[in-house]
């Protein structure tokens, strides 16, 4: 699928990312037709990001049956706990929320006029070569300081010396994932959205190439090499795209004066610090889980990694849509239209938590069969398997709050304006989560451990709703509350539904899951129509339309 880019720019796609025409341009910017592109924008990027969740099961599968659930696999994901935070820092979360609004001023004072200076090249001289440098000094520190580093993460872990060379192997990623992070994000701003959702396949394909090669020679050392080939993948896929789009572009109007100023100020350092420390502070869920982990017995931190990363496929889709609608509520943002961000981001809250709560009741139902399906097998067994399952269908109760952490903190970031007020949310959760994984990891283990993330991320998302209205998007949300509360009520139908099914109906593990993919959805789907779930009828709608067209 190609991307289809519409309005005058076509070059650039700089009229597709909700930008209205502007008063006083020298050439006015065509208003786009937002639901058809963003439609298929979504479709498109969700598909590479399917086949990237795919290969990352994949990832999993490998590593699971070369090393299983073990002190080999344990050290590899405490030193891969750095890749993690460097790519929501640097890809994800950080980056796009403060480079998107950038480029996205850029990208409008090129369509307004003035001097002879083009801000969109201007904003990539004033801040890539800054970014580069100081990323190469933090992965150079990060590989020198891989011992403290695994000290401070896994204080419990017997023989850390694993573990330290796993880390000093992955820390090229945080040069590496900040180079992706600043493609993507400019590639969005321009209405881009596949070569950003297509980094992932690159850097899966490169872990599991890597790690299959070198095994037998690196043990689990393998593993962080091919996080390392894998970052520098991501930057190739898109390297091509970001130079033709982004610096051989010609402006083709003069610009006016003083705007390089303005888009620089977005990233000054007021607007870095509450986005960074955000970011940390959200990161900081899974140094929790892995700190108290590591005085568990070994296995644990493996168990809590499977179960989160299979867990945690509904919330990837999901945020797909926020992500493709993201530069659209910027610009309206910067273009003063707030009514239009309200709408926009209430239905984003919508369809990202149904489509979250629909995989909920699928993981709530089969866990034990998915877990057996994706990973049992070689040095993975049946033990490991029910203790994955076990806290997979615990990790569920709280993929809506993560869902919506990562869809309201765009909404927050999006004017441009340093904000505090998502740093201090997300710090009450965290607070939570410290403080129930403390009281339940001891009589509960894992299951513990994910019950406490489930309560710290819930609390994070309530307090990010409720503070939304008065400092960025005027939401409303008691409307949200009960967008999200009828999808609710189906999952816990479906999931219930589920859960008898799987284990009364005799059947093989494939035959099972089969059943079950078709199962929980219809179950969904009926109980929300019964409900009256607008997500629900909008959908059915679609279907007959797909339906009648057909015949």
């Amino acid at each position: 699928m190609s991307e289809t880019v519409t309005g005058p720019d076509r070059d650039t796609g700089t009229g597709t990312a909700g930008q209205a025409a502007i008063p006083g341009a020298a050439t006015p910017v065509v208003p786009p037709r937002p639901g058809g592109f963003l439609a298929r924008a979504a479709a498109g990027a969700a598909g590479l990001t399917v086949i990237a969740a795919l290969l990352g099961l994949a990832r999993d599968q490998a590593i699971a049956r070369l090393f299983g659930a073990s002190h080999d696999s344990d050290a590899f994901l405490i030193a891969w706990t750095v890749p993690e935070m460097a790519a929501t820092l640097l890809i994800e979360d950080g980056m796009a929320l403060l480079l998107v609004p950038a480029f996205s001023l850029a990208l409008t004072r090129r369509a307004a006029g003035g001097s002879w200076d083009d801000p969109v090249r201007t904003l990539v001289s004033d801040t890539f070569p800054r970014l580069c440098a100081a990323l190469t000094c933090a992965g150079a520190l990060l590989a020198l300081g891989a011992p403290w580093v695994v000290g401070v993460l896994a204080p419990g872990i017997d023989d850390p010396s694993l573990a330290v060379d796993c880390t000093r192997l992955t820390a090229v990623t945080v040069l590496a994932f900040g180079v992706t992070g600043y493609f993507s994000a400019a590639l969005r701003a321009h209405g881009r959205f596949l070569a950003p959702a297509g980094v992932y396949i690159a850097y899966n394909l490169g872990i599991i190439g890597t790690t299959l090669a070198l095994h037998s020679l690196w043990g689990v050392r393998a593993a962080a090499a091919g996080v390392a080939v894998g970052s520098v993948l991501m930057i190739l896929t898109q390297l091509p795209t970001f130079v033709r789009l982004v610096l051989r572009r010609k402006p083709r109007v003069p610009q006016r004066r003083g705007a390089r100023q303005g888009v620089s100020a977005l990233l000054g350092a007021s607007a870095l610090a509450p986005v960074v420390l955000f970011v940390v502070s959200r990161q900081a869920q899974v140094f929790v889980e892995r700190f108290l982990a590591s005085s568990l017995p070994d296995g644990a931190i493996s168990h809590l990694n499977y179960a989160q990363k299979v867990a945690q496929l509904p919330m990837v889709l999901s945020m797909m849509i926020c992500t493709v609608t993201f530069p659209v509520v910027a610009r309206a943002m910067a273009a003063g239209d707030r009514e239009g961000a309200r709408r926009r981001v209430e239905r984003d809250l919508a369809l990202a938590g149904t489509v979250v709560l629909l995989g909920t009741a699928m993981v709530l139902g089969y866990a034990p069969l998915i877990v057996e399906v994706l990973f049992q097998g070689g040095a993975f067994d049946a033990v490991d398997t029910a203790a994955t399952a076990g806290v997979m269908r615990v990790y569920a109760l709280g993929l809506l709050g993560h869902t919506l952490v990562g869809a309201l903190c765009r909404p927050y970031f999006s004017t441009g304006r340093p904000t505090w007020y998502p740093l201090c949310a997300m710090g009450a959760g965290l607070l939570v989560t410290v403080g129930a994984g403390l009281v339940l990891t001891g009589p509960f283990g894992v299951d513990g451990i994910a019950a406490a993330n489930a309560v710290g991320i819930s609390t994070a998302a309530v307090l990010m709703l409720a503070g939304l209205g008065s400092r960025a998007v005027a939401v409303r949300p008691g409307a949200v509350a009960l967008a999200l509360g009828r999808p609710a009520t189906a999952a816990a139908v479906a999931g219930t539904t589920g859960w008898a099914a799987a284990a009364s109906l005799p059947a093989g593990p494939v035959l099972g899951l089969t059943a079950g993919c078709l199962l929980v959805p219809v179950a969904f789907l009926v109980t929300s129509l019964a409900l009256r779930s607008p997500e629900a009828v909008h959908l059915l709608a679609l279907i007959r339309q797909r339906f009648s067209h057909g015949r």
